[in-house]
Formats: structure tokens, sequence, C-alpha cells
């Protein structure tokens, strides 16, 4: 069993692939080994997260999700715990290795109730597995709604029930909980579901068991967990010009702050040089805070060099230096305004899709709303399919695409598969976070790291900061997040 970190490096696998290793794994192993592997699996670590419990409540569904609930109850019994099992089903329509698991747990003496106890040190969501495709309702709706409002610890079952393991959108699972603590255990493979959207909350901590059938998997992942990013050590003999030069440009009137956040972010994540393109023509010609940041006209700048940082606090006047920019910079990071623009003019978005063609380095950052507008559809369009909106606007833009949100996606335009980043947390729901992570990305790629390197690495470590920042610290704000943007 493993725990599942922001270090973990893991391959991530649909639903569709999932059941295919599932059936290999069945087809070579006796009858109902894999229930009874998962259901220990369980009870151990239901034993492990709540080790005082002695009431256990366990409500299970009406198919093998409900029968590895059974086959835990069985194995709870058996060490001394008393599990209270709710059953919404009919026995009669069980599969048979959740039957047989049924009358393991009346074997061993568990209690069965048509209700909740009213008083317990853990429930155990068992109710609705990876097949689940109807809403959550009646008995099991009400189940877990009492689950979720108390503040006992929950322990879901492969996956929290009626959360997409593909999508990470639920049907039942509120988005906030009075729960302590959430726990997930999932088998035989990861599921990118349990990393973006609504899947990190509803499934909390989550596990790993591969029941003693890992290795040889033939199936290509849906997506990926990366891990912690390697930075290579800086050589003593190295200048200011062997990391490269950021250009900002943004900062329209009234937004130089945007602009400026994400300057700082490019300096203290280690660019040689970064140099601020303001569109406001009032800007001061210094920032006193910030004297490393060099200003300077917007049209002034030679980009052919350089790694441009487009559309932090671009207003509408991002539209006009948009086709300079697209056109010249040697490698680009589109943020914010630059890209509400683009999503707009048809000429703009055919000269990003240029870019792509001959290979010029480019990442575009959207968070969903933006990343509507660039598909031409709704946010909740994008949200129900994270990983599809992510893949469709690096193939339509030719671009690394960024898309911003709880388990951010980083896709290419090519065959690999897109990753999702586990860091991150609602500290960064505060205005300028996003500026900050276009000024690391920009430096990331003014290093030469490969667009794709350059996003998945700024992405985690932007943030491992939120994750990391003392609980008795000052709230987190962009100018803190950008002065903490390591190189």
């Amino acid at each position: 069993m493993q725990r599942i970190t922001s270090d973990t490096v893991a391959d991530l696998f649909d639903i569709a692939a999932t059941r295919r290793i599932e059936q290999a794994a069945a087809t070579a192993l006796p009858a109902h080994t894999l229930m009874q592997r998962a259901g220990l699996a369980v009870a151990r670590l239901a034993m492990a997260v709540a080790p005082h419990a002695r009431t256990v409540w366990i409500a299970c569904g009406p198919g093998n999700n409900g029968g590895d609930g059974f086959e835990a109850a069985a194995q709870l019994q058996h060490r001394g715990f008393l599990p209270i099992v709710t059953f919404a089903g009919d026995e009669s329509r069980l599969p048979p290795d959740a039957k047989a698991s049924l009358q393991r747990a009346r074997d061993a003496g568990v209690i069965f109730s048509p209700k909740p106890p009213a008083a317990y040190g853990l429930a155990i969501d068992a109710l609705l597995g990876i097949g689940a495709t109807r809403p959550v309702e009646n008995a099991m709706a009400e189940w877990l709604r009492q689950m979720h409002a108390t503040t006992q610890p929950v322990l879901s079952v492969d996956v929290p029930s009626g959360l997409n393991a593909d999508t990470g959108v639920s049907s039942a699972i509120p988005h906030s909980s009075a729960a302590s603590s959430r726990f997930c255990i999932t088998f035989l493979t990861l599921k990118p579901g349990l990393f973006t959207a609504q899947g990190r909350d509803a499934a909390g901590t989550v596990w790993f068991d591969d029941l003693g059938c890992g290795g040889g998997i033939a199936e290509q992942p849906a997506a990926r967990l990366a891990g912690r990013p390697t930075a290579p050590p800086r050589s003593h003999a190295s200048h200011k010009g062997s990391y490269g030069d950021v250009a900002v440009i943004g900062g329209a009137p009234g937004m130089a702050g945007a602009a400026l956040l994400a300057g700082s972010a490019a300096l203290h994540a280690g660019a040689g040089r970064v140099f601020v393109g303001l569109l406001d023509p009032s800007a001061a010609p210094v920032d006193l805070a910030q004297p490393e940041l060099m200003l300077r006209d917007a049209d002034a700048l030679d980009l052919s060099g350089m790694t441009a940082v487009c559309g932090c606090g671009g207003g509408a006047d991002v539209r006009t230096v948009l086709p300079r920019v697209l056109a010249t910079a040697a490698a680009l990071v589109l943020d914010a305004d630059a890209l509400n623009a683009i999503a707009g003019d048809s000429a703009l978005q055919a000269q990003l899709a240029s870019r792509g063609r001959h290979g010029k380095p480019t990442v575009i950052t959207p968070h969903p709303l933006e990343a509507a507008r660039l598909l031409d559809c709704t946010a909740a369009d994008i949200q129900a399919d994270r990983l599809a909106a992510a893949r469709e606007l690096a193939s339509r833009y030719g671009a690394v695409a960024v898309l911003k949100g709880s388990g951010t996606v980083i896709a290419g335009d090519s065959g690999t598969p897109p990753v999702i980043n586990p860091t991150g947390n609602a500290a960064l729901a505060t205005a300028g976070t996003g500026d900050v992570l276009a000024g690391m990305i920009g430096a990331a790629m003014a290093s030469k790291q490969s667009p794709f390197e350059a996003a998945q690495s700024a992405v985690w470590r932007h943030g491992h900061i939120a994750d990391t920042w003392p609980a008795d610290a000052p709230p987190l704000t962009a100018g803190a997040l950008a002065r903490q943007a390591p190189g």
C-alpha cells in the first residue's frame, strides 16, 4: 500500500484501461481473490487512520464496490472492531464475488442495519465504484450527506461515490464538508479523476494498493503524476546571460501591478535579466522597490532573443502589441488578457497556431473561463472534462496548455500523456497568483527548459509554495509568492 504525495511519480489510467487491467488480473487468479485482497486492504487502512474507533459504519452499494465493503466488514469484525453495515441494494442481484463477501460478513457476525449508527468513529463509503454512471440518489445520497455532515473521518473505497474516475466531476460529494479527514484507497490503478476538478476535495489523502497485481501493465496511461521536479545545479563559471532574458509585456493603465508581479516572479525564479514593457505610457521609469526590473517601452523591446511573458494586466491595450509578440518572440508565455484577445480574433488565433507549426516554444496558461473562450464553449464544458479540454487547447493552438485550477493539467501537442499537478491549495485563490505563475514559467523557459518541462516544473513549485506556507504566517499574497519563487 502506498500513500500518494506531491512527490509521487505515477501513471494514471482511465476507466476503460482499468477495466481491462482488472479483467486480466481476475483471469489469472482464483475466483474472489481480488475482492478478498481489496477488503483486507480497506480494513488495514481503516485501522491505521482511525485506530481508536470502536464502531465503524460501512455503507455498501449494489455492486462490487459494496462487496469490498462487506469483505472489509468481515475483516474488521475478526480484529475486534464493531462494523455496522448499511446495504443499499438487492441481494439477489449482487455480482457473484459481492454475494460471496456478503455471506462472509454474515458468517463473521457483522451487524446489518437499515440505518446508520447514531455514533461511530469512522465511516467507510463503499457505495459506488468506477462503473457508476447514474446520479446518486435515494438512500445512498442520504447516507453520503450524513457521512459528510459530521466531523468523523470518511474512507472511500476505490473512488468516492459519485465521482467520475476519468474527469473528477462529482454528482454526489459536497464541495465543503465538516468531515475532519477524508481518505481514499484506490485499487489496481490510480485514476485521473482523483487528482483534478472535484476529485481532490472528494478523495482527500489517496492511498494506492495494486492488490498484488503490479507490473507489466501494457495499457497507455491517460495522464500522469510527475512528482517533484529536479533543477540542475548552477555552474560557478556562469553569468546572467547563462540564464536567459525574460520580457514581461503588460500592465495597461491601472494594471501595472500584474506585470510587475510577473517580472518579480521571473527574477526570483532565476532569470538572468528581466525587462518589463509596461503598456501604460505614464508609468514611472523605475520600480524603486525592485530596481532589478528593467522598465522599458514595450515597443522598444527586441524579443528575438528573449522569452516573452505577455498579457499580465494587459487589458484591451495588449491587442495592439500581440501581432509583433507572436511573430518575433523567441519563446512565449501567453496569459490573461493576451488569451482573451486571441480568443476574440481569428487572425491572432492563426498566428498563434503558426508558431506551433514552426516549432517556436509557446505556453498558454488559461483558467477555465479563458479556456472556454479559446475553445468557444462554456466554463462548465471545460470543467466537465479538464483533461480533454487541455488536450484540445494544445492541439488547436500548437502550444503547451496549462489549464489552471484544482489539479492543474499540463498538456502538450504530442503523444505525451498530460500531467496533472498534485500541489497547490486554496491559498492561491487570490489576485495576482496567476501572474506569478506566468513569470515562473517564463524564467524556466529562458533557462532553456522545454515548454512542457518548464510548465510542469513551474506549476509544481508554484503550488508547493502554498502547500508549505506556514499556518501561523500572514496570508499568502501574490507578492510574497513571487519572492518565494525558487530557481
